[in-house]
């Protein structure tokens, strides 16, 4: 008689396998171009284990958006534990976007995969457009934390104000930074994030400086 604990943890291993190899291959050659077939391939399992385990492409699509955005936002608390030492804005940026950037360079096939449904009708089609939209809302609001903690010096009022004003923008530089990176142009990935704390604390320091003056 089959042991069920056996069967569980044999059926937990080949779903992380196929997770790990779609995150791997959607990302390469985005989802429209991963084909069931060739997963089945390059896992050795058969195609029924996907739909054993996701029910369809789109629903193992879904998979490894949520399973890569809990990965991800996980990495990004871990990178910023106990926060910036004292420091001027801009230096307290740097901090948070240097290890943001040590992140990236280590995880890179979740945010690829992201932007290339970002830029395209895959998520869409694969019925994940929502996934997408709460991982790009996320993000902001994650990066809105980082710019309030760097200008917590201000007071509440100011620093929520300005991150207001720069989360939007501080996401696109992100955004930039990472496709330079992918296509192996311009500086390399941790000049941009200093480049870019540059950027925000002076475009922060003049919206608190107006802030300021109106009282």
């Amino acid at each position: 008689m089959a042991d069920p604990k056996r069967s569980n943890r044999r059926g937990r291993r080949s779903r992380e396998e196929i997770l790990d190899a779609a995150t791997r291959m959607m990302a390469e050659r985005g989802y429209a171009a991963t084909s069931l077939s060739t997963l089945s391939r390059e896992t050795g399992l058969p195609k029924s284990a996907v739909y054993h385990h996701f029910r369809s492409k789109g629903g193992l699509l879904s998979a490894v958006m949520a399973r890569g955005a809990y990965d991800f936002f996980a990495a990004m608390r871990a990178a910023h534990a106990g926060g910036p030492p004292p420091g001027t804005p801009r230096e307290r940026l740097d901090w948070f976007l240097r290890r943001t950037g040590e992140m990236f360079v280590s995880r890179p096939d979740f945010l690829r995969l992201h932007l290339l449904l970002v830029m395209s009708s895959e998520a869409a089609e694969a019925e994940v457009g929502a996934l997408i939209g709460q991982v790009r809302r996320d993000g902001r609001a994650y990066m809105h934390g980082m710019i309030s903690a760097a200008f917590a010096g201000e007071g509440a009022e100011i620093a929520r104000a300005v991150a207001d004003r720069l989360d939007h923008f501080a996401i696109a530089g992100f955004d930039g930074a990472f496709v330079a990176m992918q296509a192996g142009s311009g500086p390399d990935l941790f000049e941009q994030m200093r480049l870019l704390a540059e950027a925000l604390a002076a475009l922060g320091e003049a919206r608190a400086g107006e802030l300021r003056v109106r009282g």
